[in-house]
């Protein structure tokens, strides 16, 4: 007898997923994009035609909320892990609706942040983002 077992998501955020384009961060940032807050991440987004695939993703640690390269990879970490755990509802929600969507999470915190904190924030900003959609 053969068990089948439920599709379980991929909790991956490969190359492909990221924003690395720079005409679509250009104009992810001149205008006409959306944001919103939850300390200590801001999400910036967009929707786009351009996009190759769903979602695309942006994470940006600046240099002038923490010096040192240590703690900006340890951030960038934490937001990686977070949207990775997080990112189900957003991408099935744009898959549904053929929606390109492009984002930028950027880091407000001049303080090192737990690893709790950055995934209630993913968590939040994505849900409302799905729900925005």
């Amino acid at each position: 007898m053969e068990t089948i077992t439920p599709a379980r998501p991929a909790y991956t955020f490969p190359k492909r997923e990221r924003l690395c384009r720079q005409r679509l961060i250009d104009r992810l940032f001149a205008g006409g994009s959306r944001a919103m807050t939850s300390f200590p991440l801001r999400l910036v987004y967009q929707i786009t035609n351009d996009a190759d695939e769903p979602v695309s993703l942006l994470i940006s640690v600046p240099k002038k909320r923490f010096r040192r390269a240590v703690r900006r990879n340890r951030a960038k970490r934490q937001v990686r892990e977070a949207y990775r755990h997080h990112k189900h509802a957003l991408t099935a929600k744009a898959e549904a609706g053929n929606i390109r969507l492009v984002m930028a999470v950027i880091w407000l915190a001049d303080t090192p942040q737990t690893t709790a904190e950055v995934d209630a924030a993913m968590a939040g900003l994505l849900q409302r983002l799905t729900e925005r959609l």
